[in-house]
């Protein structure tokens, strides 16, 4: 490990992640190794970010409440028809709870279905708007235990249902299990996200347009509720590393190997991801909201841990993998070559009825826009394949497939050439979610909206993405990641549109009807 070189990397991380303020901190063998902190917690008072200011470390959340949920119920299946019980609509066999935390649950991810059903940006939603937004379920995106789908309120579900199993709050349940074994002496459940106890401040913004305070009003509990300081991480990776050769230990537990239900290895379990870092694999997660990103991991052969946060909106997961470069003396990846025959063109995945778009960029790698926010960056390679991760494009006389091991899903794509009708126009409704899709043409364009028991959204501009094929891109949203594009299909029968199926990556196949 080249100390020197980790310290260049650390000292430059306000330059090349510039924002407001962040924290990071590398451990060796359950000790602190490195860390720094720099800027400011809130930019008006000039108050600065110390390893003791309070974080919103958003999803990192998840595996706390998986360990209050292990912690109390050994035997995860005692919970299975108290899951049932939140879905009295549901008409397909309901997920368990093991389910739940492993992210194979098959249903629609609330902050998406939230948007669908008219909320605006940054109107409050607490838990009377969650409880009736998951009570309205009665369908599932795809069998349970087959495919994965990241889903947060799993864990708002999970943790609403120790706490009433236990009579005790969740934030005292994750206190025994965790917080208190760890020594995390000043982490919490804050469910909040308008304001933080210590008067942190997440930033939306950039240095070029200017940083403003983010607003949220989003109350989180056990998806996303936890605030957190860069000591009390500090413990908690610690402890991880203390107690990593005790079978019994529950973060041991939670990180035994997931499987989906035909006994393929699954990469997310008990809310945690598999992580690989310069050939290292470990487990961790990231945490997201306007304003705020986290993102920490272990790595257990190295015995290394790493945490990263920011109270802006860079990319904590871009600032782990220079740190794990320098540490491990990783050399950079070289540029790939230029494909032979250029990635390109517009797509259809059948199954989740999405729109994939594939562009070769000018640095030669594949950009692969499906799964949300953020496209992903794939590399070609000579036998006309392109990879990241576990996420594979090849090219087969019959067209392209796309192969999504994290997914459990491989499809052969759809071809989508030239453009349709224009002609989409009116409003349709979704009968499950009581919601409805406003469709307007305005001068050359058509715009819509979404509306239901949430509000009246703001209007969106459609984009062609091939015939009767649309793009609705939604970049925020209640959470801080939104939607990403909804895709929407017209259905036609004598050139009339008798449906829409409309969805995202994080909720598929919705029925509209004029």
């Amino acid at each position: 490990m080249s100390l020197a070189q980790l310290d260049r990397v650390l000292d430059n991380l306000p330059n090349a992640y510039p924002g407001p303020g962040g924290a990071v901190a590398v451990l060796k063998e359950g000790k602190l190794f490195a860390s720094r902190t720099w800027g400011w917690a809130d930019v008006e008072r000039r108050l600065p970010f110390t390893p003791q200011t309070l974080f919103r470390v958003c999803s990192i959340s998840k595996q706390f409440t998986c360990a209050a949920m292990l912690d109390n119920f050994a035997d995860t299946t005692a919970l299975d028809a108290d899951v049932a019980a939140q879905f009295p609509r549901l008409t397909h066999p309901s997920p368990t709870a093991r389910h739940l935390a492993d992210n194979q649950s098959g249903l629609r991810d609330y902050w998406a279905t939230a948007m669908l059903c008219g909320a605006t940006v940054e109107r409050p939603f607490g838990d009377a708007e969650a409880g009736h937004l998951i009570g309205l379920t009665a369908s599932l995106q795809f069998a349970p235990g087959t495919r994965f789908s990241y889903c947060n309120q799993n864990f708002r579900i999970l943790g609403d249902i120790i706490a009433s199993r236990t009579g005790r709050t969740l934030n005292e349940l994750m206190q025994k299990a965790s917080f208190g074994p760890a020594g995390m002496a000043t982490a919490r459940l804050v469910p909040n996200t308008e304001t933080m106890p210590d008067g942190t401040i997440g930033y939306e913004g950039s240095v070029e347009a200017g940083f403003r305070p983010a607003v949220n009003r989003i109350f989180w509990t056990g998806d996303a509720g936890l605030a957190a300081s860069l000591t009390d991480m500090i413990a908690w990776d610690s402890w991880i590393d203390s107690v990593r050769d005790n079978p019994a230990a529950l973060y041991t537990r939670q990180s035994a190997q997931p499987h989906f239900a035909d006994g393929t290895d699954a990469l997310y379990g008990f809310g945690l991801g598999q992580v690989k870092l310069c050939g290292r694999t470990g487990t961790g997660h990231g945490g997201g909201l306007r304003g705020w990103r986290s993102f920490r991991c272990y790595l257990p052969s190295e015995r290394v841990s790493i945490i990263a946060l920011f109270n802006h909106m860079d990319e904590p997961r871009a600032a782990t993998q220079k740190i794990a470069e320098a540490l491990f003396d990783h050399p950079p990846q070289p540029k790939p070559a230029a494909p032979a025959i250029p990635w390109q063109g517009n797509y259809e995945e059948p199954e989740t009825s999405l729109s994939v778009r594939l562009e070769t960029t000018a640095d030669n790698t594949v950009k692969l826009t499906y799964s949300g926010r953020h496209a992903e960056q794939l590399n070609p390679k000579p036998d006309d394949t392109a990879t990241a991760g576990t996420t594979t494009l090849r090219r087969t006389e019959a067209g392209i497939w796309m192969d999504r091991g994290g997914d459990h899903q491989s499809s052969h794509l759809v071809s989508l050439e030239g453009t349709g009708p224009t002609d989409l126009e009116g409003r349709f409704h979704c009968t499950e979610y009581d919601a409805t899709l406003t469709c307007v043409r305005s001068g050359g364009a058509i715009y819509a909206a979404f509306s239901g028991f949430l509000g009246d959204g703001m209007m969106h501009i459609l984009l062609p993405a091939g015939p009767d094929m649309w793009r609705m891109p939604m970049p925020r949203a209640l959470d801080d990641s939104p939607p990403g594009d909804w895709t929407i299909k017209i259905h036609r029968e004598a050139d009339k549109i008798t449906a829409l199926t409309i969805g995202c990556w994080l909720a598929r196949n919705l029925k509209f009807t004029p």
